[in-house]
């Protein structure tokens, strides 16, 4: 149900139907007497920032039947783009409702006074179906005219009017305006409104601080808002719509709801057809003889409706409220949701569906009770059916129509049936959807390690208007689009990751669209209390419930939650190690409504996989002020016992395993798989295929091949990155020269770089320029800026670690001086005593007040324990060292230096395993610590 807006007034008027047409050309005749002319502004005493608007006044008045809309504006041409647009007047107006009168067009330029009108200018009438690529046919004419002669500092002035009678109605009048608010801009600026006394109109006004008093003039009486009206009050972004819709005034001649749904009603009759060559009776004949029950017949109804008709907007010949006929609409196959709805209730009543019209609004349907009784109260037709005392929401324009879905509710609050004795307003309560818009179905393999990316084998149905919207992007991709939209998708639902064997199946029977991808996808497992742990919930991951109700005025305001929309999510994990020792922490099982969503959730772990089966559905209902702190609560608790896989401490890790999968796994020949096939499928333009093959390999230990890989990705695609990764393996590998060829092309890449800048001087200082490191850094340091303090301390770190100490410490005490109380500074300072064996009185003060102040001590304690070596305190290096690798496992020079405490202690057995874990983590740890005088035996 299309809405026309008349001119710039952006007056709501209905269509009518096909009656004899007012003129189809402009009008030029003076405005009626009851038109008070507002006054041109002296231009000369224009304050430089005035508004553009120099004038905006709107009257209108409604009387036998008619609504006159007069609209004056002067515009300032302020500026060359203002030019550009106001040399081309465009005026649409809907010659089947009225007329479109033209009372001047003028231009005003310092006191000369230009009438364009008097000088023969006309403008022209064109027929400009201007939104048919969205699908609409309007009816409207646009009267243009190239303003000529028109000048940057000239007033152009239009004063016009339109007049709307609209059969359709029965006399009945209607309108409705924005209430233009601050911060808004106008000069002199105003809406009137005016009526006979005796035949008053009602009239409402939605807009906060704005309050009119009708005043009796003659015979008639009127209302005036000045413009811009007061600043409307902030709405939080969670309220419902009808607290955030925009500010409006509107008048009508309807008596009540009932009065709109009378009118209305006779659009929509169907009288029973004779004749027995009806088209559509011959489609409700079959349907009935291949369908026996009444519900499966309207769903067939309505299928047909949605599928073999196409939308499109008809607003011609009072088309804005008149359905096109059933017949038309079945022989050129398209309509609105007029013509769809008035199609789907002659086969429905044919079959003997109890089935009515009703008007509804979409996207503010909530606010409608709070709207003057009128049709304008509405934008969207559809059927409501009752077939076993159940209500029905059959609605043409949709898509996707099954036999299951048929008892799913549209979020359109209230809605008004068109009936003959007359109707009040009716809710639609809404609730989950029958079935999920999205299936997911994940297996994934993480028999490995919980160290490694997920291989998964994905299965997405979708159905309902996410799948039909779906199917019409897959007739218009090509192979490659296809593919990453298939990707895009899985990505956003699973992680990033690599996706290959990807696949777009549309279903004709069913309407539903199955995406399928086998991939892998970041590791979701975390260090947690020491421990390896994973999520295995998804249902409550997208779920925030933080409504902000901290300003007065906003105390009252209820939430609104999301449409009906549902999810399905279901995950098959196979662990490592048959499952030996995992065990699931919080709550598995769980069936609630939360914050407006309802969840239901089952968790399993058996025989090594862990299976969960979880729903969630937006329910379309508001939650009420006084259960917000209640649901807040309620979602922080659910989230607080989502079910968590917790590994054993000794569960396998990736420096366990290398580059090949241990006995009864099959991880990484899966995602070695995925990643060849990703590669075979890389265009000449894309490097994330060897990108991540590089990463997969460095971390299982295959640096050559890590190596191979990002070379041909640099190829492809170079960045600091990508080179900084090569550079971190050719570096583990020995190649200290090609690792810092390698930092200094990441640093060409962007010379301000802090990570590029960082390598090259760690790189250069170890292959022997110190003083070139320090140079480098010392350019960086003179330019300031926010970096100056970072690469003030990077500088004292290199001297500390290749230079003189003594002078490391005394950068770094005059850092700490500039911020005192840095656990950093103050870490660093303590490693650079350590490893150089200085100051040990203050290092370990140094290093414990570091561990005070930090929230992570990791660093701090494998410092501490640095000093403690060097002061021969083996035990509380070995205590430090141990909580350090409680909580990072895989940090290799922790493990080196534990080693080396064990072989003191005599432990050699443990100090040889710690030895081949470190080098296997990093194989560089031998010759770092050699820098330091410590070699392991």
């Amino acid at each position: 149900m299309r809405r026309i807006h008349s001119v710039s007034l952006a007056v709501i008027a209905a269509g009518l139907p096909s009656i004899a047409f007012a003129n189809e050309t402009p009008l030029y005749q003076p405005a009626p007497g009851w038109i008070v002319t507002a006054p041109m502004p002296d231009l000369a005493k224009l304050d430089a920032g005035a508004p553009p608007n120099l004038i905006f006044d709107v009257q209108q008045r409604i009387e036998n039947g008619r609504l006159w809309a007069y609209v004056d504006s002067a515009t300032r041409i302020a500026s060359p783009e203002m030019l550009a647009q106001a040399t081309s007047l465009a005026l649409p107006w809907v010659p089947d409702q009225g007329d479109l009168i033209i009372h001047e067009l003028s231009i005003q330029r310092g006191a000369e006074h230009i009438d364009l009108l008097a000088k023969g200018e006309k403008f022209t009438v064109l027929r400009r179906e201007q939104t048919l690529e969205q699908r609409e046919l309007t009816g409207i004419l646009t009267a243009t005219m190239a303003v000529e002669g028109l000048q940057v500092g000239d007033v152009l002035r239009l004063r016009m009017s339109t007049t709307t009678t609209d059969a359709a109605l029965a006399g009945r009048v209607q309108t409705v305006m924005p209430v233009f608010a601050a911060p808004t801009r106008l000069g002199y600026a105003k809406m009137r409104f005016s009526w006979p006394t005796a035949t008053p109109p009602k009239w409402k006004l939605l807009a906060e601080g704005v309050t009119l008093t009708p005043v009796r003039n003659g015979a008639y009486s009127e209302v005036t808002i000045p413009l811009p009206a007061p600043k409307q009050p902030e709405m939080p972004a969670d309220a419902p719509g009808r607290f955030r819709h925009p500010p409006l005034i509107e008048l009508a001649t309807f008596k009540d709801w009932a009065d709109v749904s009378r009118v209305m009603a006779p659009l929509y009759a169907t009288p029973e057809s004779t004749n027995p060559n009806d088209p559509i009776l011959a489609e409700a004949a079959a349907i009935m003889k291949a369908d026996p029950t009444p519900i499966g017949r309207a769903e067939r109804a309505l299928e047909l409706v949605q599928q073999k008709i196409r939308y499109l907007a008809v607003g011609m010949n009072g088309g804005n409220y008149v359905p096109q006929k059933p017949e038309r609409t079945w022989a050129v196959r398209y309509g609105d949701c007029k013509a769809k709805t008035l199609l789907l209730l002659t086969l429905l009543r044919a079959m003997k569906i109890e089935a009515e019209p009703v008007s509804a609004n979409i996207g503010l349907g909530d606010i409608v009770p709070d709207r003057l009784p009128s049709p304008m109260a509405f934008n969207h037709v559809l059927v409501r059916a009752t077939i076993d005392g159940q209500t029905l929401w059959l609605d043409g324009t949709g898509s996707g129509a099954r036999l299951i879905d048929i008892h799913d509710t549209p979020p359109l609050g209230y809605v008004l049936p068109m009936r003959a004795a007359g109707a009040d307003l009716l809710k639609i309560e809404t609730h989950a959807n029958a079935r999920p818009m999205v299936d997911l179905t994940v297996d994934v393999d993480e028999s490995a390690s919980v160290d490694l990316p997920s291989a998964v084998d994905a299965v997405a149905v979708v159905h309902g208007g996410y799948a039909a919207a779906l199917t019409l992007a897959k007739t218009q991709m090509g192979e490659k689009e296809e593919r990453d939209s298939v990707s895009g998708f899985f990505t956003t639902y699973l992680g990033e990751g690599q996706f290959s064997d990807t696949a777009m199946v549309p279903d004709p029977a069913t309407g539903d669209v199955t995406l399928k991808a086998h991939g892998i996808v970041n590791s979701a497992w975390t260090t947690d209390d020491r421990r390896r742990k994973r999520a295995l919930a998804r249902a409550l991951d997208n779920v925030t419930f933080a409504p902000d109700r901290s300003k007065v005025a906003w105390t009252t305001i209820p939430v609104a939650t999301g449409d009906p929309f549902g999810m399905r999510y279901r995950l098959r994990l196979r662990l490592p190690d048959r499952g030996r020792g995992f065990a699931i922490e919080g709550e598995p099982d769980m069936k609630e409504r939360v914050a407006g969503y309802e969840i239901s959730r089952t968790t399993k772990l058996d025989g090594g996989v862990v299976t969960v089966d979880e729903r969630i559905d937006t329910v379309g209902r508001e939650v009420p002020v006084a259960r917000i702190p209640i649901e807040r609560d309620a979602v922080a608790t659910a989230k607080a016992r989502a079910p968590r896989l917790v590994a054993p401490v000794a569960t396998a890790r990736k420096w366990d395993i290398g580059a090949s999968d241990p006995a009864g796994a099959s991880q990484i020949t899966a995602i070695n798989a995925v990643l060849a096939k990703a590669i075979v499928a890389t265009t000449a333009d894309d490097s994330s295929a060897y990108a991540t093959r590089g990463s997969f390999r460095a971390n299982t230990g295959d640096r050559v091949g890590a190596v191979a890989d990002w070379t041909k990705a640099i190829a492809i695609e170079p960045s600091i990155d990508l080179y900084l990764k090569r550079a971190a393996s050719r570096y583990e590998m020995g190649d200290v020269k090609a690792a810092l060829a390698d930092a200094e092309a990441a640093r060409a890449l962007d010379p301000s770089s802090e990570a590029a800048i960082g390598r090259v001087t760690m790189l250069k200082a170890e292959n022997g320029d110190l003083a070139g490191a320090l140079a480098l850094l010392d350019q960086r340091i003179a330019l300031g800026g926010e970096m100056r303090r970072t690469f003030r301390t990077v500088k004292a770190s290199l001297i500390g670690e290749y230079g003189d100490p003594t002078e490391a410490i005394a950068q770094f005490d005059a850092l700490i001086a500039d911020k005192p109380g840095s656990p950093s500074l103050m870490n660093a300072r303590c490693w650079a005593k350590g490893t150089r064996s200085v100051m040990l009185d203050t290092a370990v003060k140094d290093c414990t007040r570091a561990i005070e102040l930090s929230e992570d001590s990791t660093a701090a304690l494998d410092s501490r324990a640095m000093v403690w070596f060097r002061l021969g305190r083996f035990d509380d290096a070995l205590a430090d060292l141990d909580a350090v690798l409680a909580a990072e496992p895989g940090q290799a020079s922790s493990r080196f230096l534990r080693a080396i405490v064990l072989q003191q202690l005599h432990r050699d057995a443990e100090a040889a395993s710690e030895l081949k874990i470190a080098r296997r983590i990093t194989p560089s740890v031998d010759r770092h610590y050699a820098r330091y005088g410590i070699k392991a035996r």
